[in-house]
């Protein structure tokens, strides 16, 4: 089993602009996220990108960039035309990972290709964690995600679900891995009714007929930087990390 990690990275954020390109522990975010993403199984690390100043950090590195269209609407939007750029076959295994997760774990990367490969009824695979605090059981920014007995999601929500039973609750991770084939089906089909009622796109694919194998992350998954706030956080983990070793 063989696999790509694409990065969908753009300049251009509402809560932290430029957050790709900020300073974390000496290296620009994305940098770091890269070198975790070159850590992992996959065949070639592909950033996906519609500016410049993206494409000039990445060529410092051993991943590859590839210019996007601007006019993308979605992350999965950009994946999908990366795939196409770089002649990717409608079997072939493609990871997503989100350019503002520098503390992402390796093995997580790994995890989710290896699960959609073994689910072959599979068109997307993602992780979850088990939520343990009631607080982020009601916080309609953590998605929780109910799944059958064999692991395939039966529905996404930032509601609380399932309902009273937080300690049963389980928090959805977004990284997917996708076959390209399904890739290429899903950014043609229209939003569903339950994707703009949740805001949540993995929804137009469960619409659709396909199935989401929701895996339980092997390591428990540090939070990605969407805000100042947590920019500060993950310096100061970094530089507490460093002190330890």
């Amino acid at each position: 089993m063989t696999f790509s990690v694409i990065i969908p990275a753009r300049y251009a954020s509402s809560r932290l602009p430029g957050k790709l390109l900020l300073d974390l522990a000496g290296k620009p975010v994305l940098q770091h996220t890269i070198k975790r993403a070159l850590a992992s199984e996959a065949r070639q690390v592909v950033v996906a990108t519609d500016d410049v100043r993206i494409a000039e950090l990445v060529q410092s590195t051993t991943a590859k960039a590839v210019m996007t269209s601007p006019d993308n609407a979605t992350g999965t939007d950009r994946i999908q035309e990366a795939a196409d750029m770089l002649g990717l076959g409608g079997e072939e295994i493609v990871v997503n990972v989100q350019g503002d997760e520098p503390l992402i774990p390796v093995t997580a990367i790994n995890q989710v290709a290896h699960n959609l490969a073994q689910h072959e009824e599979a068109g997307i695979a993602t992780l979850c964690e088990e939520i343990t605090e009631a607080a982020e059981f009601t916080d309609p920014n953590a998605v929780k995600v109910v799944r059958d007995e064999q692991g395939f999601a039966l529905y996404f929500s930032r509601a609380p679900i399932p309902h009273a039973g937080e300690s049963r609750a389980l928090r959805h991770i977004g990284i997917y891995a996708y076959r390209v084939d399904l890739l290429n089906r899903f950014v043609n089909w229209p939003q569903s009714d339950l994707e703009r009622s949740e805001r949540l796109e993995q929804l137009r694919a469960l619409s659709n007929g396909v199935k989401v194998h929701v895996g339980v992350s092997s390591e428990r998954f540090p939070p990605g930087i969407d805000t100042k706030e947590d920019l500060e956080k993950t310096r100061k983990f970094l530089t507490q990390q460093d002190a330890s070793t």
